[in-house]
């Protein structure tokens, strides 16, 4: 081995240690734990000034990756933008706990990319990891006895969403903060992050150059930090987040790596820190009128899908009732969407334009004159949501961050986040839709906004009846679509890809290339995984029961026909099997032919599954599955194991 340079330095073999001596008394030699005590000299060790350890504790928790040198460029990559500079708020909040007189400890829970993992294997992991980063978030939180209160600072589509039920999980026990790690900006020239996933197939149909590819892929990116520039399942869990009341008013969306930015952090640690002198715990922020609120806010911002896989586990987590399907039906029923924003528009606006046009307060003010939300819950400010809205709207803050959208952008804030007789005006649709039918009895949902109205009749209904293609492998149907053997009026039927196939994967990198290619409006999509929050088009999904649960989307076969109804305008959906064979029929001849037929040949749990995501499989179906938001419902999972025990004891 070749030896370094520096090996002939002597290697030390003891220490002076800190200098002084810990702040304790006989009184706590003999009552606290030895575990306190031992936390002082650790402490210490690790070179904070002795005399200051009395001081009260606060955790933060971030998922940072990668490593930055002190110019802010790379040593290691991160696995993507929304936290690359999430250390860098870390360290405003640390220094504004120590200048209150606090001691800050920090720890880590990184987080993976949705993005960079689409099309691959890494999607087996990426729902199941949000279970996971929460469990281990919540341990670290039990494991410094001593805190006070915590700050949990979090970006993208899995970490938020974990950060949020660790939060939700203290309930009785602590004060606690979201801080989102905003987002970042848009090229002054080129595309978002959202349509540059779709180069490959842009440029394996002829549409786009391999130059072009190249120089719009390289740039989508601009800064680096921040969840991606579009409303996709980062940008909407910050939304979420700051209407539950857990992030301050205006906290969501914020430009990562900026002045006010940062200054986000150092006014919610000492927001922290006021609630931990008025006493001020999770559970008097979280209640189920909070739960409303954020679904109301989703409804307004026309949110991902995805929220309805976080915002009830959020709910599970806190211990408050989890929001049914008829719940969702009807705040989106009452709710007009009032934020024009990427992906869904009408008009493609950035994140930060969101931000600067006032954001959720801005979205909130909208609502509270229609009586939409609750202005009594309590929030992180420590005062109502009514309060916070009171100061919002008189503010100096909102008068210059609309003022600055209009001088950097031309752009009229009211264009942005628009009234609701404007919003209507526009002709802009509510957010979701939740069909069913005989292949989707347990229901399924599609995010009924994305359509591209050029698709809808007159009375604001898409119907498409058209022969099925179907796949079992999310790779297999990509590839049909990059060679071209997908054409307008195709029904594509993605099969076998929910939580006990595949881990519920996202199937993006398919409704990105159907939204950017010309014809991808006239095909329908439908299957039991998921969406990335930035799809867009006919795209249903969730659909239940999953297929290998016995679902009957499962048992669908090449060039059945398929009838899709979706009422963008009433909110009624169906998917149903019409028929086989020369011409459609209808719903019961479908569903004859459903109950007659045994599933798909090639249905099978994915061969690549990780055992990980085959036990989360498990663990999530036995505590509700996907409509209970991939819960682990801990009174369930131990029930349905005592009982299988005993059963298996009746047959020994």
């Amino acid at each position: 081995m070749k030896e370094a340079i520096d090996d002939t330095v002597p290697v030390h073999t003891a220490a002076e240690g800190p200098a002084g001596k810990l702040p304790i008394t006989g009184e706590v030699l003999r009552n606290a734990p030895s575990g306190e005590i031992f936390g002082m000299t650790q402490n210490a060790g690790m070179g904070w000034n002795p005399l200051q350890l009395n001081r009260p504790q606060y955790l933060i928790l971030g998922t940072m990756g990668g490593i930055r040198r002190e110019d802010g460029s790379p040593l290691a990559l991160g696995y993507h933008t929304g936290h690359w500079e999430i250390g860098v708020m870390m360290e405003e909040i640390a220094e504004e706990l120590t200048a209150n007189q606090g001691i800050p400890f920090a720890g880590y829970v990184s987080d993976p990319c949705d993005g960079r993992s689409q099309g691959t294997t890494g999607m087996f992991d990426s729902l199941p990891y949000r279970n996971d980063a929460a469990v281990v978030l919540r341990r670290l939180i039990r494991s410094l006895p001593t805190r006070k209160g915590v700050l949990g600072v979090a970006t993208c589509d899995k970490g938020l969403p974990a950060m949020m039920l660790a939060l939700a999980g203290m309930r009785h026990q602590l004060p606690g903060i979201i801080v989102p790690g905003g987002v970042t900006l848009p090229p002054v020239n080129g595309e978002d992050a959202g349509k540059v996933q779709s180069i490959g197939a842009r440029f394996s149909n002829g549409e786009l150059s391999l130059e072009d590819a190249a120089d719009l892929g390289c740039r989508a990116c601009a800064t680096p930090g921040g969840g991606c520039q579009f409303l996709g399942t980062a940008a909407t869990a910050q939304v979420i987040a700051e209407a539950l009341g857990m992030s301050l008013p205006h906290s969501a969306l914020s430009p990562s790596g900026q002045p006010v930015w940062k200054n986000i952090g150092r006014q919610s640690a000492r927001a922290l820190q006021h609630m931990e002198h008025s006493g001020i715990v999770m559970s008097d922020i979280l209640t189920d009128r909070a739960i409303k609120n954020a679904m109301v806010l989703h409804a307004a911002f026309g949110g991902s899908t995805n929220l309805l896989l976080h915002l009830p586990a959020v709910a599970h987590a806190a211990g408050l009732k989890i929001p049914s399907v008829d719940d969702w039906n009807e705040v989106n029923r009452q709710v007009p969407r009032l934020v024009s924003v990427l992906p869904n528009g009408p008009v493609p606006h950035p994140t930060i334009r969101v931000f600067l046009a006032g954001g959720v307060p801005e979205v909130m003010l909208h609502l509270r004159r229609l009586g939409l939300i609750d202005e009594s819950v309590l929030t992180v400010t420590g005062r109502t949501l009514g309060e916070n809205l009171d100061w919002w709207e008189t503010s100096q803050r909102r008068a210059d961050m609309r003022r600055r959208l209009q001088e950097a952008d031309g752009i009229d804030p009211d264009s942005v986040i628009m009234s609701p007789e404007e919003a209507k005006r526009q002709g802009m649709a509510s957010t979701m839709t939740f069909p069913t039918g005989n292949l989707c009895p347990e229901g399924a949902v599609i995010k009924s906004a994305a359509i591209d109205p050029s698709v809808l009749d007159s009375e604001g209904v898409y119907r498409h009846t058209g022969r099925v293609k179907v796949f079992t492998a999310e790779k297999d149907a990509i590839r049909s679509i990059k060679n071209g053997k997908v054409q307008a009026g195709d029904i594509l039927a993605i099969i076998g890809r929910g939580p006990s196939g595949t881990g519920m994967e996202e199937t993006y990198q398919l409704t990105s290339a159907l939204k950017h290619l010309p014809y991808g409006k006239y095909v329908t999509l439908i299957t039991d995984a998921r969406f990335s929050g930035v799809s867009t088009g006919a795209c249903i999904g969730h659909m239940g029961p999953e297929a290998l649960a016995g679902g009957p989307l499962g048992k669908l076969r090449d060039n059945d026909w398929v009838e899709v109804l979706i009422d963008t305008v009433k909110l009624d959906g169906s998917v149903n099997l019409v028929g086989e064979g020369g011409q459609p029929l209808s719903k019961e001849a479908g569903t004859e032919l459903l109950n007659a037929r045994t599933p798909h040949p090639g249905l099978a749990v994915d061969p690549g599954l990780p055992d990980d995501t085959r036990l989360w499989a498990a663990l999530q179906a036995a505590s509700g599955g996907t409509w209970q938001g991939c819960v682990y419902d801990t009174d369930r999972i131990i029930a349905l194991l005592e009982a299988g025990r005993q059963a298996l004891g009746e047959t020994r």
